[in-house]
């Protein structure tokens, strides 16, 4: 029973995922039909909250093993269906403010109950998450808000793996570098508010200071060593950091952008090369952990993440090179890569049950 309630919420982002990929493909210029008509200017918001927010809220929730918990994933995962819907006015917005406020809460218990620099550094991306969405609710433009959505998931991931860099004994400048790299991220967040070109410039050295050091004392430099899944997320992780390196030096270089192909280029060299490669890792142990279910590795599992890092290659390079005919295919095969990675999970889950019962 506690693992089928979980499963309108996993449902119900997944739904809102698949909505944000046809609604990225709109956008991008494809001619598909909208299905509704507010869905196509609904892509960011149902990705980074209908869809992550969701399931990162869902993670804690779930670790933390208390009711109340639940409350926020489910506020962000009924926000993100009105939004898609495009019902109810400014009441999807609302909700997803309230859903955020309410991980914010979770992460104040976690940091109450266990005081470090990682659950602090998590926290603070929750906290950004609610901010942008505050600016979102007050009618802020989408790209003036977009590098706090970000700042959520870079800082949530980025906390994450310094829990796990518990295991190789970090030293205190080892630590203090990480630090050093969320203080310019978020002084760089800051200053967008009055001044978003100087300030997206310096969240991008930012993004490279902290993609430089995951790269360097991330756990994964060890684990990609190892066969079968340790190697497979590892590899995810490494080209996330990669991603997250090549997207502050874009920030950096073109600073504050406010549409067009380097826009294009910027937000999914984080959303899609980093977040996503991250969330292609970090599913096979998230999805046993949430559903109960048990995955078995399988080299089916390379094939999305490969079609990822390739199309989002060939995307970037069109962006940077107005090459608009190549931008349409490599965006279309980054859809076809979520998709595929979608049907790679049902098929390892699949088979784990079945290894289950024998």
């Amino acid at each position: 029973m506690q693992y089928r309630s979980r499963f309108p919420l996993i449902a119900s982002s997944l739904f809102l995922f698949l909505l944000a990929i046809w609604a990225g493909l709109v956008r991008l210029g494809w001619r598909l039909p909208p299905l509704l008509p507010t869905l196509p200017l609904a892509h960011g918001p149902l990705m980074v909250s209908g869809f992550l927010g969701t399931l990162i809220a869902l993670e804690r929730a779930v670790a933390l093993r208390a009711r109340w918990t639940y409350i926020g994933p489910l506020l962000t995962s009924l926000g993100g269906l009105f939004l898609a819907l495009g019902i109810g006015g400014e009441i999807g917005q609302v909700l997803i403010v309230l859903g955020s406020l309410g991980l914010l809460l979770v992460f104040a218990v976690i940091v109450r109950r266990h005081f470090a620099l990682y659950t602090v550094v998590m926290a603070v991306g929750a906290l950004a998450w609610l901010v942008g969405n505050l600016f979102w609710l007050f009618g802020w433009p989408i790209y003036h808000i977009v590098l706090w959505w970000a700042g959520f998931l870079v800082l949530t991931i980025a906390g994450e793996r310094l829990e796990l860099g518990r295991l190789t004994r970090l030293s205190r400048p080892v630590e203090a570098a990480f630090l050093s790299a969320v203080a310019l991220f978020l002084v760089g967040l800051l200053v967008t508010i009055p001044a978003y070109d100087f300030g997206s410039r310096l969240a991008g050295v930012g993004m490279i200071a902290l993609g430089a050091w995951l790269l360097r004392y991330d756990l994964a430099r060890h684990t990609v060593r190892k066969p079968g899944l340790p190697r497979y997320i590892a590899i995810c992780l490494l080209a996330g950091y990669v991603w997250l390196l090549a997207a502050g030096l874009v920030g950096f270089v073109y600073g504050g952008t406010a549409a067009g192909p380097r826009y294009d280029a910027f937000l999914h060299a984080i959303f899609l090369g980093f977040v996503i490669s991250m969330i292609f890792g970090h599913a096979p142990i998230i999805f046993p952990a949430i559903l109960g279910v048990q995955v078995t590795f399988h080299p089916v599992l390379y094939a999305h993440l490969i079609l990822l890092h390739g199309s989002l290659l060939l995307r970037s390079s069109a962006d940077l090179a107005g090459a608009v005919t190549f931008r349409l295919w490599g965006g279309l095969l980054n859809g076809i890569a979520l998709l595929l990675f979608l049907g790679s999970m049902a098929f390892v889950v699949t088979s784990g049950r079945r290894t289950e019962d024998r």
